[in-house]
């Protein structure tokens, strides 16, 4: 099976003074406002780094749903969060680190097992696998 997905952006001016819009075939975002001051100097806005962060979060946290479902676990409750650190490197800026924080509430589990069912969706989720940078994660049951 193969899945197509679609995603946009808009772009008008300089690096600075531009302004970009972000839209998806769904219309989770429609024209969403991006651009520098959004993604270097914390202004209001998404930025990629942002949107990927979003992302990852939910591939990870439905990778793992599939993981536990094979293990015979369901869970009550998983939040997860990533943040995506971006950094000045030689050459330019690069996505050096995703780390994901998950708390979860699945009745019947016990830490050690639900950090390795943890760690092999980190591993096996197709953002994990596209991501070229360090990807950690700390997950506990609540």
């Amino acid at each position: 099976m193969k899945i197509n997905r679609t995603a946009s952006a808009a772009w008008s001016g300089g690096l600075k003074d531009g302004k970009g819009s972000i839209s998806t075939e769904s219309g989770a975002l429609s024209t969403y406002p991006y651009g520098f001051a959004a993604r270097f100097e914390g202004k209001k806005g998404t930025n990629p780094e942002e949107l990927l962060g979003a992302a990852h979060a939910g591939c990870f946290t439905m990778a793992l749903s599939l993981i536990l479902g094979e293990a015979k676990l369901t869970a009550e409750q998983m939040d997860t969060t990533a943040k995506v650190t971006l950094e000045q490197v030689d050459g330019g800026y690069a996505i050096t680190a995703v780390h994901l924080t998950l708390r979860a509430k699945i009745p019947g589990a016990d830490q050690k097992t639900f950090e390795e069912l943890a760690g092999k969706a980190k591993a096996g989720c197709p953002l994990s696998k596209v991501i070229k940078a360090d990807i950690t994660l700390d997950a506990k049951l609540v």
